[in-house]
C-alpha cells in the first residue's frame, strides 16, 4: 500500500522520461550535422550518450538509496566531498542546471509554435507555459504526480506515433540523407564530434531526476533504481530511432543549423498539415519537460536553503511539504533566462556546466565509506569510464567553444564567491 504523498516507481519513471525526452532530441540534430553527417556517426553519438546515462543511473541509484534525502547532487556532494561542492551544485541548479532547461524548452516550444500562433505573441506563450507549470506544482506531491503523468502519457503517445509514421512511410526526398559509408571513422575523432556530445549529453539530462525527490518516493531502495534504469533504457531506444526518422525524411542541407528538425522532416512527408500537428504536439511535450524540471529543480534549492543563511527564505514549505518559494524563485530565473541569449549558446554553456558537476558527483560516489542501499555494478570501473570520457569531451568543448565554456566556468566561480560569503546555519 502506497503512503500518502509518496509516489511509486511508475510515476518516478514518468518524471525521468518527462525530464529527458524534451528539447535536446528535437533540436540537437541540426547542430550535430554541421560536423558529423555520417549516419553511423549520429547513431554512435546517441549510443554513447545513452551508455553514459546508464552509468549515471546506476551510480545515482546507489547515492540516492544511501543518503535517502531529497536534494540530489547537493546532498551527495556536500556529504562526500565538501559543503562547498554541494553549494556550487545548488547554485548551478538555480542559475542554469534546471532554470536553463526550462527556459530552453520554452524557447524551443516558441520555435515550434511560431507557425501556429504567429510571431507577435510567441514569447508570451513560452512565458505563460513556465508560469502555468510553476502554479501546477505548488500544491502537493499527488497533484504534481497527476499533472506529470498526464503530460508524460501524451508525450509518449506522440513520440511512438512519430516513430510509427516515420518508419512506416517511404521518404519523398530524391536523395536520402542516410550515409552508412566508412566516413564515420574520420568524423568521430574530430573536435566537432566531441562538441556534438555536449548536445547529446544535454538531451539525456534528466536521467537522474528521480534521485532528487527520493523522500517523495515510496520504498526508494527498490523503486528508485527501477525508475532510473528502466526510463533511461526506454529513452535511449527512442532517441536513436528518432534521429533515424529525421535523417530519413530531411536532407542534411535542410537540417544544418536548424532548431525545429522534426517539423522539417515530417513537413517534407505530410506538407503543411503535417507541420501543424507535429509542431502542436512537440509544443505539448515540451510543456511536459518544463513540468518535470519545475518539479525537481526547486528541491535542490530548498535543500541548500535549509542549511545556508543567504537562501533561508527559500526553505519555507507549504502544509503539504512543497517548497513553494523555491518553485517561484526558480520560475523567475527561468523567465529571465528566456531573454538572456541565443538558444544554442544557452544550451552549450548549460550543458558544459552540468557535465562538469555531474562528473564531480560520479567521482564523489567513489568516496562512499559504506553502501547501505542499491549497489551499482562493476564498481569502480564504470565510474572511471564515465569520468575519463567526460573529461575528454569537456577538453574539446573548451578548445572548440571557449566563449561558452568560460562563461560556464564563470558561473561556477561566482557560486564559489557566494559560498565564501554565506554562513552555514545547520550543521550536519
Amino acid at each position: 500500500m502506497r503512503i500518502k504523498n509518496k509516489i511509486g516507481w511508475k510515476t518516478a519513471s514518468g518524471l525521468v522520461i518527462a525530464n529527458m525526452i524534451g528539447t535536446g532530441v528535437f533540436t540537437s540534430l541540426g547542430f550535430q550535422v554541421a560536423d558529423s553527417q555520417n549516419t553511423w556517426s549520429i547513431i554512435i553519438l546517441w549510443l554513447i550518450g545513452g551508455m553514459m546515462a546508464f552509468i549515471g543511473a546506476f551510480v545515482y541509484a546507489e547515492l540516492g538509496t544511501h543518503f535517502k534525502q531529497s536534494g540530489g547532487d547537493y546532498i551527495f556532494l556536500s556529504r562526500t566531498i565538501h559543503p562547498a561542492a554541494g553549494y556550487l551544485y545548488a547554485w548551478i541548479s538555480l542559475t542554469v542546471g534546471f532554470s536553463a532547461p526550462i527556459a530552453i524548452a520554452a524557447m524551443a516550444m516558441v520555435k515550434y509554435w511560431e507557425p501556429l500562433i504567429g510571431f507577435q505573441n510567441s514569447q508570451a506563450i513560452g512565458m505563460a507555459a513556465i508560469v502555468m507549470m510553476g502554479l501546477f506544482h505548488s500544491f502537493s506531491v499527488h497533484h504534481s504526480g497527476l499533472v506529470n503523468n498526464i503530460l508524460t502519457g501524451i508525450k509518449l503517445l506522440f513520440v511512438f506515433a512519430l516513430l510509427g509514421l516515420g518508419f512506416g512511410y517511404a521518404t519523398v526526398l530524391s536523395e536520402s540523407s542516410f550515409d552508412f559509408s566508412s566516413a564515420w571513422k574520420g568524423e568521430i575523432f574530430a573536435p566537432g564530434f566531441a562538441v556534438s556530445l555536449i548536445y547529446v549529453f544535454y538531451a539525456y539530462t534528466g536521467w537522474n531526476s528521480a534521485a532528487y525527490i527520493v523522500e517523495e518516493i515510496d520504498q526508494p531502495r527498490k523503486n528508485l533504481p527501477n525508475a532510473l534504469i528502466s526510463a533511461t533504457f526506454l529513452v535511449m531506444f527512442v532517441y536513436i530511432l528518432l534521429q533515424l526518422v529525421f535523417l530519413k525524411h530531411a536532407s542534411i542541407a535542410q537540417l544544418e543549423g536548424k532548431v525545429q528538425v522534426a517539423t522539417l522532416a515530417l513537413g517534407n512527408l505530410f506538407g503543411t498539415q503535417g507541420v501543424f500537428w507535429v509542431s502542436f504536439f512537440i509544443g505539448i511535450q515540451l510543456i511536459a519537460t518544463i513540468s518535470g524540471y519545475t518539479w525537481v529543480g526547486p528541491r535542490i534549492t530548498n535543500a541548500m536553503a535549509k542549511e545556508y543563511a543567504f537562501w533561508k527564505p527559500l526553505a519555507i514549505v507549504n502544509k503539504n511539504g512543497i517548497p513553494v518559494r523555491a518553485i517561484w524563485f526558480n520560475t523567475g530565473v527561468s523567465l529571465l533566462l528566456m531573454f538572456s541569449g541565443s538558444f544554442e549558446s544557452i544550451l552549450l554553456y548549460a550543458g558544459f556546466v552540468l557535465q562538469v558537476m555531474g562528473t564531480l558527483t560520479i567521482a564523489a560516489s567513489l568516496r562512499l565509506k559504506s553502501r547501505s542501499g542499491f549497489k551499482s555494478p562493476f564498481r569502480p570501473y564504470l565510474q572511471y569510464i564515465y569520468i575519463l570520457f567526460s573529461l575528454w569531451v569537456m577538453v574539446f568543448m573548451v578548445y572548440d567553444r571557449p566563449k561558452e565554456s568560460l562563461f560556464g566556468l564563470g558561473i561556477i566561480f561566482v557560486g564559489y564567491v557566494l559560498f565564501l560569503l554565506d554562513r552555514k546555519t545547520l550543521q550536519i
